[in-house]
């Protein structure tokens, strides 16, 4: 299109409107004219009143690179707002001398006014090389290598293949040069720009990074990057992931273990999965016990055991379901209940050991019941705990067992310690009349054997004799003559209760008079027998 450079001119004067006069100065930006008047003219409209046409006539001057409104940019972006970064966009379109002039004005100006200068320096970058471009990235202003990054991110997408090889290889170069480290501002600029080409040449460089002293930050993006590119990761590198996964940093343990996800457990690894089954994130206990929870190994187990205690409870809880599947798991679950002195540990543990139930060996049975024999002499609060386990594997088994080591220690006239069994025994109110008869012969050793009716009505040796009298009088009576351990004092308890009623119950204790009477005439028992027997009309 042949526009006359003088019409131009009148749409540029003073006479124009602003309209026009922006609309001219587009013009002249876009096609590029390269003319004298036009170059003079857009330059005075750099310094207009009108912020339109300020903006179109900056754009302009930077495009057809009229180098006499350098001065007027330079101004523009020492003022800041809305014109700076297109001021700086303009100065470094003018070539080295508007580059030149970027750099010595970055450190003159405001810290906010900075990002702009930075932002334009790096316009060149993907056209070729520029150390002015990529310089920007290595200053020690943090914001203004920010800056510089997030325009080299910005224009990636529109660069060549070709030129983001080159411009990777040139960043890992400047990454990995160890004469002239990168300065600390500088790393997690350079690290994102290096992400965002995505260029598997820069691994080497991002490996480098993963580990203190470098930034969470940059460690966390370079673990970002190198995950997409490592499928099989050699010895150090696995033991940089196994490190940052074990780290406290959620930022830097989450891209580690979102690598160690994806790779098999091996022999080789094992202890490292382990390890992290100490770590202080949960994330990567969580995963730790996923990856090596099935491996029914001591060393294993003991790791899961530990996560029983942890304040997490899906940790507890996935660390309990792993255990329950392991031999080693089950057999350490069985002695830590065993061994735990909690009130509510003894509980969960009692609770998951009886899930397992099935499994657990003849050994482990024993243990438990043995152990449950020394909390009920001791009166320890675990007892019910332990007893819930016993009675879950086997019921009538755990009756069986308590009630002949009742009647062991009852031999040995133990007869308090036998009532600790026997009351254990009492709890199931479905009890037959054997257990039942032993309750009552034993309690009736251990009784005070008041004879005042308030205290027998509250005597439960007395309440069981009831029951069995209400069960099966004749056998009652009949076990009463063949328990030869009971004394005459006994005897003559049962039989005065009984007398005292009317009825059947009436003659029956008759008759334990008779028989107290019969055996033992000479004692004071037998005597009261006498006694009571002729007050009762016998």
């Amino acid at each position: 299109m042949d526009i006359p450079a003088k019409k131009l001119l009148r749409l540029l004067s003073d006479d124009a409107t602003p309209e026009q006069k922006a609309a001219a100065a587009l013009v002249v930006g876009e096609l590029g004219l390269k003319d004298a008047d036009l170059a003079t003219a857009i330059g005075k409209l750099v310094s207009d009143r009108d912020p339109d046409v300020r903006a179109a006539a900056i754009v302009a001057a930077g495009r057809v690179k009229i180098d006499k409104s350098l001065p007027e940019l330079l101004e523009r972006i020492g003022h800041g707002g809305p014109e700076a970064p297109l001021a700086a966009e303009a100065a470094v379109a003018m070539g080295a001398k508007g580059v030149k002039a970027l750099q010595d004005l970055m450190h003159k100006v405001v810290p906010g006014v900075r990002k702009y200068i930075a932002a334009a320096l790096t316009s060149s970058v993907g056209h070729g090389s520029d150390a002015a471009g990529l310089s920007v990235l290595l200053d020690r202003d943090p914001h203004v290598a920010a800056s510089a990054a997030q325009s080299i991110i910005g224009k990636i997408a529109d660069f060549e293949p070709g030129r983001k090889k080159v411009l990777a290889k040139e960043l890992v170069a400047i990454a990995r040069n160890k004469k002239k480290p990168l300065p600390t501002t500088s790393e997690l600029p350079v690290v994102r720009v290096l992400v965002a080409l995505g260029d598997p040449i820069a691994a080497d460089a991002l490996w480098d990074r993963v580990l203190l002293p470098h930034t969470p930050d940059v460690r966390a993006a370079s673990l970002q990057a190198v995950g997409g590119w490592t499928k099989n990761p050699d010895k150090a590198q696995l033991a940089k992931l196994f490190h940052c996964a074990g780290e406290p940093d959620f930022r830097v343990a989450a891209p580690a273990l979102a690598i160690l996800e994806k790779l098999p457990v091996s022999d080789k690894t094992a202890d490292d999965w382990i390890a992290l089954l100490h770590a202080p994130d949960i994330a990567a206990r969580r995963l730790a016990i996923e990856k090596v929870g099935d491996r029914d190994t001591v060393v294993v187990a003991e790791a899961l055991m530990l996560q029983m205690h942890h304040s997490d409870p899906g940790v507890r809880d996935a660390a309990r379901t792993k255990l329950k599947q392991l031999k080693a798991g089950r057999k350490l679950l069985v002695q830590a209940l065993l061994e735990t002195e909690g009130h509510d540990d003894a509980w969960q543990l009692a609770r998951t050991v009886a899930s397992f139930k099935t499994e657990l060996t003849p050994t482990s049975r024993e243990s438990i019941f043995a152990t449950a024999c020394k909390y009920l002499e001791k009166g320890d609060h675990r007892t019910d705990a332990i007893l819930f386990v016993l009675r879950e594997i086997d019921a009538t088994k755990l009756q069986q067992n308590l009630l002949e080591r009742a009647v062991e220690l009852r031999k040995k006239k133990k007869y308090d310690v036998a009532m600790t069994y026997l009351k254990a025994v009492a709890r199931d109110p479905a009890i037959g009349f054997d257990a039942r008869l032993e309750i009552a012969l034993t309690g009736l050793k251990v009784s005070l054997k008041e004879m005042d009716p308030h205290d027998r009505d509250n005597d439960p040796c007395l309440r069981s004799f009831d029951t069995l009298f209400a069960q099966d009088a004749d056998r009652l009576e009949k076990e009463l003559e063949k328990a030869k351990f009971l004394d005459d004092a006994d005897l003559f308890y049962v039989g005065f209760h009984f007398a005292e009623q009317i009825g059947r119950p009436r003659q029956f204790g008759i008759d334990v008079l008779k028989m107290v009477a019969k055996r033992y005439p000479k004692t004071e028992a037998g005597k009261s027998a006498k006694n009571k027997l002729k007050n009762v009309g016998a």
